[in-house]
């Protein structure tokens, strides 16, 4: 996070630190498990909604959908309905959900170097 300081001269709305702010309404959407694994499976494809419901695995129609919505609301998904019976629907990254998905990546890949310094503390924890 930005210190004051550095925030001087940006709009109040880029502060997350603001409950009113913008920035902070943006970071609560994107900043849900669903959202990132939607994210990290869209990568560099183009995917209609059976096919993300298949690679995101445990997430209902109802979440998946909403979070489709919240994404495409944001301007990070694109969605393209095609005219035909039935319709079909593809969902793909826009350049700013790109963007976002090599943060995402990053966060997968601190999950994936302390997993077990995690576990381990866990197992402390419950024993």
């Amino acid at each position: 996070m930005v210190t004051k300081q550095e925030l001087s001269g940006l709009p109040a709305d880029a502060d997350l630190r603001r409950a009113d702010s913008l920035a902070r309404e943006i970071f609560s959407d994107v900043a849900n498990k669903w959202a990132l694994l939607i994210i990290e499976a869209l990568g560099e494809r183009t995917l209609r909604f059976s096919e993300l419901r298949d690679e995101v695995e445990g997430v209902s129609h109802k979440m998946l959908t909403q979070n489709l919505r919240m994404l495409e609301r944001n301007g990070l998904v694109d969605r393209k309905v095609h005219p035909t019976v039935p319709p079909k629907v593809e969902y793909t990254l826009t350049e700013p959900g790109r963007a976002l998905r090599a943060t995402v990546d990053l966060l997968c890949g601190w999950t994936h170097q302390y997993l077990g310094h995690i576990e381990t503390a866990r197992g402390r924890l419950e024993a």
